[in-house]
């Protein structure tokens, strides 16, 4: 497990804005009925530790700074394990959990809920989402949704790629890195943008892991990783990242990159994906959990996904302009559903394995 870092210090590492708006909460009025009573049982807790919420992902620095700013007496503690990797962390330690809330993609949310390591709440917005956006009892639901795409940079990779056919090609050799399928839910994911790429479906990923087969086998992958590797691609380590798109634009228009990055949703097909969130059961720290829960579900952390180029779950929740433009329209995209999802990691799990790991 790795260790435990502070939300301030990452945030200092993102040069994003969206906090700009945020007040501590003593000073402004309630963004919703309790509030202020929560927050104050959540002071003697004094810290929530939130698992899975890497800072360079889904713009959770700026998530991090922005509830600080409202809630200076709670800190804030979290990790980067992976979907899959959460899960199992939240079961090894289910006699003492060392977590108060636990985020993944969200057939990982069912997988938890199955094994028991997750508990029924019902944050703010809750009943705004869809029925398939969320579990009945509220023990996992939607926060927002990503679509997998090609981010490429331009100086590294010599032609952008705009199919999933195209990667095959000899150019991109030793070029493309990826996330593991077992253990992150965008490994998962990409698996089906890739089997709906080539002719499957979310009903049937053979397609998708028979073409990861193939881009081992022609030598373009370069590696595959168990944490996000968006420090390495801004860097410039990276040519080709099948990731979420926006990572991509976030590296491109908050990190600076600009043409340097190239953002694809692959013209053959992809998918998005919807991501979750819980309340661990018998979380050390149950009110500071809620009061992260209902922060990220307020309109104003809804917002906060959104000003990262994060597509938000609660319907009417109105895109910035300069981030709506960024979003590009993609017929091509499907929409994942979670249970069928859930019900295939199993096998993508033992048919990557055979396909793409190095003997």
């Amino acid at each position: 497990m790795r260790m435990f870092c502070t939300s301030m210090t990452a945030a200092m590492l993102i040069l994003a804005s969206p906090i700009a708006n945020a007040q501590t909460v003593a000073d402004t009025p309630e963004l919703y009925s309790g509030e202020k009573a929560l927050y104050e049982a959540a002071s003697k807790e004094g810290m929530v530790v939130s698992f899975d919420t890497g800072p360079t992902w889904a713009n959770w620095a700026a998530q991090f700074a922005a509830f600080k700013k409202r809630y200076p007496a709670v800190e804030m503690t979290y990790n980067d394990l992976g979907s899959a990797a959460t899960v199992i962390a939240l079961d090894k330690a289910r006699n003492r959990p060392q977590a108060d809330t636990a985020y993944y993609f969200a057939a990982s949310g069912i997988d938890a809920v199955n094994k028991d390591v997750v508990a029924p709440f019902k944050p703010v917005n809750f009943d705004k989402l869809p029925d398939v956006f969320r579990h009945p009892e509220g023990k996992w639901f939607t926060i927002h949704a990503l679509t997998i795409a090609f981010v490429v940079n331009t100086k590294l990779a010599k032609t952008v790629p705009q199919s999933w056919a195209e990667l095959l090609k000899p150019e991109y050799k030793n070029s493309i890195v990826y996330l593991d399928p077992r253990s992150t839910g965008v490994g998962q994911v990409m698996t089906f943008g890739a089997a709906y790429a080539n002719g499957g479906s979310v009903e049937n990923v053979q397609p998708g892991i028979d073409y990861l087969g193939k881009l081992h086998q022609a030598g373009n992958v370069l590696r595959v990783v168990g944490t996000t590797p968006y420090a390495q691609f801004v860097k410039g380590e990276i040519a080709v990242w099948i990731s979420y798109e926006n990572d991509g634009l976030k590296a491109k228009y908050i990190d600076g990159l600009g043409d340097q990055v190239a953002v694809v949703i692959p013209r053959d097909g992809s998918v998005a994906a919807p991501y979750g969130i819980s309340l661990v059961k018998n979380a050390p720290n149950p009110n500071a959990g809620k009061l992260w829960l209902n922060f990220i579900m307020t309109d104003m952390g809804q917002g906060i996904f959104a000003q990262g180029f994060v597509r938000p779950s609660v319907p009417g929740i109105k895109l910035p302009a300069d981030v709506a433009d960024k979003l590009p329209v993609a017929p091509q995209v499907h929409p994942l559903d979670v249970q069928k999802a859930a019900a295939k990691k199993a096998e993508i799990d033992a048919g990557w394995a055979k396909v793409a790991i190095q003997r």
